[in-house]
């Protein structure tokens, strides 16, 4: 358990100092908020689509359970999973020990949207529902790419700290995305990109401990 609350400590924390534009947060309220960020690239939306289904390729490593993208999959279907192998080399070979579920497909219209409900990183452990909308539309040279991940209710972060650290991570993702079909992400997106993110500090870990 204790590499699950550091990686929700991380997660907040780093994402928060990644974030310097996460005041553009799309809206907030006291029972949640939503987060939308916009990429324009020069693939077509049959080849957004394909690399939509490979998040090893895209989602950054520091937001995941075992520190490696590699172990991320999705199954590009209603009913199918987001998720994350937990392995162990063992003997010199990968071991599968374990599994997390990021989100789950309800919508899947190959070119058009894909639609998944999960509640990331910190946020697995409150009692929240989250859906992240992903809508392809073609535009000339390309594909644009909305993200739009809305989250509501119960959760033991303030909302006006753990919105911004949100948008942060979903920002950063849009533009790893998008950076690998060769586009960006709006200039807000650019923005909430940011600088390479930090390990958690000692307060962080302390809490962590003191948790334990």
């Amino acid at each position: 358990m204790k590499k699950l609350f550091a990686f929700a400590a991380l997660a907040l924390a780093a994402a928060a100092c990644a974030t310097p534009a996460a005041a553009e947060v799309d809206s907030t309220s006291p029972q949640g908020f939503a987060i939308k960020h916009q990429a324009q690239v020069k693939a077509s939306p049959d080849e957004v689509w394909e690399a939509l289904g490979a998040p090893n390729r895209w989602w950054d490593s520091r937001h995941s359970f075992t520190g490696d993208a590699d172990n991320f999959f999705m199954d590009m279907q209603a009913g199918g999973c987001f998720c994350e192998r937990i392995r162990v080399t063992k003997d010199g070979k990968l071991e599968n020990r374990g599994s997390v579920e990021h989100m789950r497909v309800v919508y899947a219209e190959p070119g058009k949207v894909l639609r998944m409900v999960g509640a990331l990183g910190p946020l697995q452990s409150e009692g929240v529902a989250a859906t992240l909308s992903i809508g392809l539309k073609p535009v000339d040279g390309g594909t644009r790419i909305t993200f739009e991940y809305v989250v509501g209710g119960y959760m033991r972060y303030p909302i006006d700290e753990i919105a911004p650290a949100v948008d942060g991570v979903i920002g950063q993702q849009l533009a790893r995305l998008a950076k690998l079909l060769g586009g960006k992400t709006s200039s807000s997106g650019e923005k909430k990109a940011g600088p390479a993110e930090k390990p958690a500090g000692p307060e962080e870990k302390k809490a962590l401990d003191d948790e334990e």
